[in-house]
């Protein structure tokens, strides 16, 4: 996840808090953006162009797959 939005978003949660809290913000949002970029990097996420680039891999392997097994669906019969 790219560094802003993982601003964006521990500001968002900072900016949530009780008034009481807020003057501990600075170190809420510090500590919130840790926690976030920790979580997020244990899920393993990708992003969405490689996901794109992958899907597209996929697709291709199988249209291909497909190819060769009509081939062998072919050549299996005419050998008979």
């Amino acid at each position: 996840m790219d560094t802003k939005k993982l601003d964006e978003l521990a500001q968002k949660l900072t900016d949530a808090l009780p008034g009481g809290i807020r003057e501990l913000r600075d170190d809420a949002k510090r500590n919130l953006r840790a926690a976030l970029g920790s979580i997020l990097a244990r899920m393993e996420l990708v992003t969405r162009e490689d996901f794109d680039v992958q899907s597209a891999v996929l697709a291709r392997t199988r249209e291909k797959v497909e190819q060769l097994e009509r081939r062998v669906t072919e050549l299996e019969s005419k050998a008979r």
